[in-house]
């Protein structure tokens, strides 16, 4: 059996507070406002497995609204979701996602977080993959005033 998943994020950008993206924090300005550590491609990520697996959401899993998980390392969180996950005996194929930030770059910070994400899943850093896009000042993403990701996986089991 094969299925795919969509996971989708999007976070203000505000000053004191780190940029996260793939548990890697990116030096800039501003970072995202959000409960947990904001990280929104992980996030994302997250979305996109529990979704395929039919095993909720991360707002289900992680209520926003519950003080255990203010603060909290995105990364712990996508790896306690993806063992529940794995449990139910599913294999990740692969990740795909798009980073839409305006700054800064994020391309030179992609192998840091490709790995990463392998590292945190326990996969093959060859089945993720992450692009960057702008907003071509455009809408929030474009004045620079946002982070959005977009994510999709495709998970099997026998």
């Amino acid at each position: 059996m094969i299925r795919t998943g969509m996971g989708y994020d999007v976070h203000r950008l505000v000053a004191g507070r780190p940029l996260v993206l793939g548990g890697v924090t990116i030096p800039f300005e501003r970072g995202e406002d959000g409960h947990s550590d904001g990280d929104a491609l992980l996030h994302a990520i997250t979305d996109a497995l529990l979704g395929a697996s039919g095993q909720g959401d991360i707002g289900e899993l992680f209520p926003p609204n519950d003080e255990r998980w203010r603060d909290a390392n995105s990364a712990g969180l996508l790896k306690s979701a993806w063992l529940k996950i794995a449990a139910a005996g599913w294999n990740i194929e692969n990740i795909d996602c798009v980073v839409a930030l305006e700054r800064p770059k994020f391309l030179p910070w992609r192998p840091a977080v490709r790995k990463s994400i392998a590292e945190t899943l326990g996969i093959g850093i060859d089945q993720v993959f992450v692009k960057a896009k702008t907003g071509e000042r455009m809408g929030p993403v474009g004045t620079g005033d946002a982070v959005e990701v977009w994510a999709v996986c495709l998970i099997s089991r026998q």
